[in-house]
């Protein structure tokens, strides 16, 4: 059975210990978070505590560290886990493809690993397998790809309260302006995945363009963050487009969230030999889907060689059903 530290005990960082334990797959030998309400607490028969290192006393197998999305918030966290050559897996968006962003954090990153034994990865349902692993293995069945279009379109209306906020539910247009500038409300990951996919499939984008816009409610609403008016933002529509050097679009991802979406989906889109036109109805729940993916991912990235990795360099992850009830 696994055994696994869990860093940053959120709603998302709480269930993937939650569903750790529910699938019979393992246990909690560690507890992290700086939450005051919560150090000092029993989280599945562990003290959580606000103390890293003392965390890491007690055997285990990985780390799981889910607490923010830029990869500059979570570097020194990651640099006390490789400088003890800990196997980590995290659900920070920008680490899916860290060097496009952060390309010397990356590389940095990636030395101390090799130089201590550890292992990094960065996944989840999104980015991490739905925009760009899948349309990746799609076209595993294609001798030709030219282009593919990728859609997440969900309803998020039963994502947790931080998602919600992250897409702007209940603002005004001033207020999700103000937002967008201040660049706290946007899915982040989008163009990281692009980058995954173009690398992968061999696409040579040379340029890329992200556009971000509000899904304006048409009826009255209401979610967890309180009550939507008319014409108030009900979610968030982001578009990622690439370039290759003739001016030709060869990859485009399209991300919708909003409350009260009427048909959520999931679909890949591939313009190959053959074509492929992959779609999941009804979409996969952005929360579910990711607690799956980081705790599929770490008898993978445990297999791997060490080093900082993505989604394309450790060996598919699929359903582990090691130990599973």
């Amino acid at each position: 059975m696994l055994r696994l530290v869990h860093v940053g005990l959120g709603p998302l960082g709480r269930r993937v210990a939650d569903d750790l334990v529910a699938r019979g797959l393992g246990q909690v030998a560690g507890a992290v978070d700086l939450a005051p309400n919560t150090v000092g607490t029993i989280f599945h028969g562990q003290m959580i505590t606000s103390d890293l290192v003392a965390a890491l006393d007690a055997p285990h197998h990985a780390v799981i560290v889910a607490t923010a999305s830029d990869l500059r918030r979570c570097a020194d966290t990651f640099r006390t886990l490789l400088e003890r050559g800990e196997t980590v897996v995290s659900t920070c968006e920008e680490l899916l493809w860290p060097k496009l962003r952060h390309p010397e954090l990356a590389a940095e990153l990636d030395a101390l690993a090799k130089r201590t034994g550890g292992r990094l990865l960065g996944t989840g349902i999104n980015p991490g397998f739905l925009m760009d692993t899948l349309p990746v293995v799609a076209t595993a069945a294609c001798n030709a790809v030219r282009r593919v279009d990728i859609w997440r379109v969900q309803d998020a209306t039963t994502r947790r309260v931080p998602f919600q906020q992250k897409i702007g539910a209940t603002l005004d247009r001033e207020a999700f302006a103000a937002r967008e500038r201040e660049g706290t409300l946007r899915h982040v990951g989008l163009l990281e995945s692009l980058a995954l996919v173009a690398a992968r499939l061999g696409l040579r984008v040379e340029r890329t363009e992200e556009t971000l816009e509000p899904v304006l409610a048409e009826r009255e609403l209401v979610c967890d963050l309180g009550p939507i008016p008319v014409g108030n933002a009900a979610g968030v529509r982001q578009v990622g487009t690439g370039w290759n050097a003739a001016g030709d679009v060869v990859v485009r991802l399209e991300f919708k969230a909003s409350i009260g979406e009427a048909e959520p989906h999931d679909r890949v889109l591939v313009d190959g030999d053959p074509p492929i036109d992959l779609t999941i109805a009804g979409g996969v729940h952005g929360d579910v889907g990711t607690s799956a993916m980081v705790l599929n991912c770490v008898r993978p990235l445990l297999d791997a060689a060490p080093g900082l990795h993505t989604m394309d360099t450790i060996r598919l992850a699929g359903f582990d059903g090691t130990n599973s009830r």
